[in-house]
């Protein structure tokens, strides 16, 4: 019986340890589970922020320029623009002024001006090479408010890695918020589940 009671602080002290111990586990696996969740929710917002700022209206404005020059081209029974014919130089002269300048202009503005959302470290050469031949088309439209059309073409040439860049960016990004997205939604589930269980389990069930 006496040794009975003189375990019996040992055994305390050991539950209390171990109260502690998991409790500090406890805290220590919320910690970090709240802290991949910030981490998570930070990274989806990037994404968000490159998708609706930059990539998203980029690869827009690519794809419907790709789409109106194809169609100009069938239009004229061309499979390239150049050489541009006599005849064909007014029409062209149309479709660069309403429809090509005013799509390079806007892709032009959001190299510019939200440059610091590119996925990359450094610029990629084919956006610098995109912003060049946009800049050589508004010195060719100043010599055409002129009257001087003897130039029909941009001197800097459209850089043919640009439409492809802008694609796989597009798509890479996409496919990365959907991951995040679905991660953050199966943890939600998870959470909402493990708090509906527990309220189960502390309710006062009828006897």
């Amino acid at each position: 019986m006496e040794e009975s009671l003189l375990m019996l602080p040992y055994s305390l002290q050991n539950a209390a340890i171990l109260t502690i111990v998991l409790a500090f586990i406890g805290y220590l696996v919320t910690f970090l589970s709240n802290r991949m969740i910030a981490r998570r929710a930070d990274m989806l917002r990037l994404v968000n922020e490159r998708l609706n700022e930059f990539y998203g209206p980029l690869y827009v404005a690519t794809i419907a320029g790709n789409t109106a020059y194809r169609t100009l081209l069938n239009k004229q029974g061309k499979t390239q623009c150049h050489p541009i014919r006599d005849e064909d130089l007014k029409e062209w002269v149309l479709w660069v002024t309403t429809i090509f300048m005013p799509l390079n202009d806007v892709r032009e503005k959001i190299i510019i001006e939200k440059a610091h959302l590119i996925i990359e470290e450094q610029m990629p050469q084919c956006l610098l090479d995109f912003v060049t031949h946009v800049v050589g088309y508004k010195a060719l439209l100043a010599q055409w408010a002129e009257g001087d059309y003897r130039e029909r073409r941009s001197m800097i040439g459209w850089p043919p890695e640009f439409d492809l860049y802008v694609e796989r960016s597009y798509q890479a990004l996409k496919a990365e918020q959907t991951r995040l997205i679905h991660t953050s939604l199966w943890r939600f589930f998870w959470r909402v589940m493990r708090r509906a269980r527990r309220g189960n389990g502390n309710s006062t069930q009828p006897a």
